[in-house]
């Protein structure tokens, strides 16, 4: 297992400033599978005419969509082994907050920043405190987030 690094807030597994991101597109088909898949009778996530009668005007995701894009990139991210250390890893918090909607065929850009890590002996492991943004292109977040991770290594 990776040991603990005396106040630098570092380690092998996840260091301060780690970045991952990943580009997706939802399209209005994958809006509308994932609305009936969680139960979400919303119809602005599947009805097209009631969506333009609606603020909005047209078909947007779901938070639940988009935030679960966001932490599935960060359970990637962070429990990997592509750069030789083996992690086990926990999701134990996230939190989000909706700014704009996600449209149906926009581009949009998650992304997540490690902004501490410290170590954590009852845990036995690094938690990583993260701040997450999922962005359309060139325009302020559709959501941002924050959450906590703890990363393991593997003894093996």
């Amino acid at each position: 297992m990776d040991a603990p690094v005396a106040e630098s807030g570092t380690s092998t597994l996840v260091s301060v400033g780690e970045t991952c991101e990943r580009v997706v597109r939802f399209t209005r088909e994958d809006i509308a599978t994932f609305a009936r898949l969680t139960n979400d009778t919303n119809p602005l996530h599947f009805d097209t005419q009631a969506a333009q009668r609606a603020r909005h005007g047209e078909i947007i995701a779901s938070g639940q969509q988009t935030t679960a894009m966001m932490i599935g990139l960060a359970a990637s991210h962070f429990s990997r082994s592509d750069d030789g250390n083996d992690r086990e890893l926990l999701c134990l918090n996230f939190n989000f907050a909706f700014k704009a909607p996600v449209f149906a065929e926009q581009e949009l850009v998650l992304h997540w920043r490690v902004a501490t890590v410290e170590w954590n002996a009852t845990l036995g492991g690094w938690l990583a405190h993260v701040d997450g943004r999922a962005t359309v292109r060139h325009a302020h977040p559709c959501v941002i987030g924050r959450g906590t991770l703890l990363v393991k290594g593997i003894a093996g």
